[in-house]
């Protein structure tokens, strides 16, 4: 997969941050629902600090996750754009910051700023790839594969890159199970086998990556 240009992202990312600061912050503790299925807020929501997570319920009443978004997103732009009705919960992952904007002037920045809307095309497609991934994997793949191919774009995403080239990633096997479909008994199994293979150590909540190149191999013999 092609590699964002890093120092456009930078520019675009100042430059909206700029341009939201104007707007009020609101801080939200770990596991706030911002929006509800069915709720069409007026504005989005800025995303300054934190996690938050787009997620449905599934008939088990477990959290199947969609997306996860970072500082410098903001979000829910399907309805902002297409008034199109939400059907997902907005949750915070960790204590979180945001700023809360109105749609119609969000969408007024956006369109004046033609570099702002590639940078969120861009997201946008870079999110359906992964989303696309996981469908390969849900529908051809292995637990295995769909384990591994989680913790990849988690340490892509989200991961903290060692100078020995490790990862380390923060994540429970409750939040790997949301974003896999898998049971936590079968993400629990499936860790211990990446554990005693050396390509991971597992320390409470923080999984460590040893070997990223390892687990892509793993993931192209699964496919």
């Amino acid at each position: 997969m092609p590699m964002p240009d890093r120092n456009s992202e930078a520019k675009v990312s100042k430059k909206v941050s700029k341009y939201f600061s104007k707007y009020p912050l609101r801080s939200y503790p770990k596991g706030h629902i911002l929006v509800f299925p069915d709720e069409n807020p007026d504005y989005i929501f800025y995303l300054v600090k934190g996690r938050v997570k787009k997620y449905a319920i599934s008939y088990r009443e477990d959290e199947v996750v969609l997306n996860i978004f970072k500082p410098s997103t903001f979000f829910p732009m399907s309805w902002a754009i297409n008034r199109s009705s939400n059907h997902y919960f907005y949750k915070t992952e960790e204590a979180t910051e945001l700023r809360v904007v109105p749609a119609d002037d969000a969408l007024e920045f956006i369109q004046a700023n033609p570099d702002v809307l590639l940078d969120l095309m861009s997201r946008i497609y870079r999110g359906m790839d992964v989303v696309q991934g996981r469908l390969v994997h849900l529908m051809s793949g292995t637990a295995k594969s769909r384990l591994v191919y989680e913790l990849i774009i988690d340490c892509r995403r989200f991961g903290i890159k060692g100078k020995n080239g490790s990862y380390e990633v923060d994540a429970a096997e409750t939040d790997l199970a949301a974003r896999t479909g898998l049971s936590r008994e079968t993400v629990s199994r499936e860790m211990q086998k990446l554990k005693a293979a050396e390509i991971v150590v597992i320390e409470n909540n923080t999984i460590n990556v040893l070997d990223i190149d390892a687990l892509e191999h793993l993931l192209g013999k699964e496919i």
